[in-house]
């Protein structure tokens, strides 16, 4: 994994024609990319409880396919850290909730596809 081209992607699944897929900028020659980038997602505030907010971290390869480094998923079949974190955002709709989370290697029953 070269450490020096990295983007993100995030989705509000399910989503089965990616139309909420959002695509960071791919940072470049750094070891610890940020991606202090805001995103929004038009949808009704009933049906957001039933939908995961899926965030990926790609390895971006100028000529082959991109490797995948960890992703975090956020709603209610998170646990932990993670299912407070989306509990907070639903009670707080009009608010900004801040946290940080540890990518893992996979997320259950998930196919990361950038």
């Amino acid at each position: 994994m070269s450490a020096n081209m990295d983007y993100a992607v995030k989705y509000l699944k399910p989503d089965e024609n990616k139309k909420s897929k959002h695509k960071t900028a791919v940072k470049k020659k750094t070891l610890n990319p940020e991606f202090n980038e805001e995103f929004f997602y038009e949808i009704k505030y009933a049906d957001l409880s039933k939908k995961t907010l899926e965030v990926t971290v790609w390895d971006y390869d100028i000529g082959k396919s991109n490797d995948f480094i960890g992703g975090v998923s956020l709603g209610i079949s998170a646990n932990g850290e993670r299912l407070k974190h989306w509990f907070d955002c639903l009670k707080n709709k009009d608010k900004k909730i801040e946290r940080w989370h540890t990518l893992t290697n996979e997320l259950p029953g998930t196919t990361f596809n950038d």
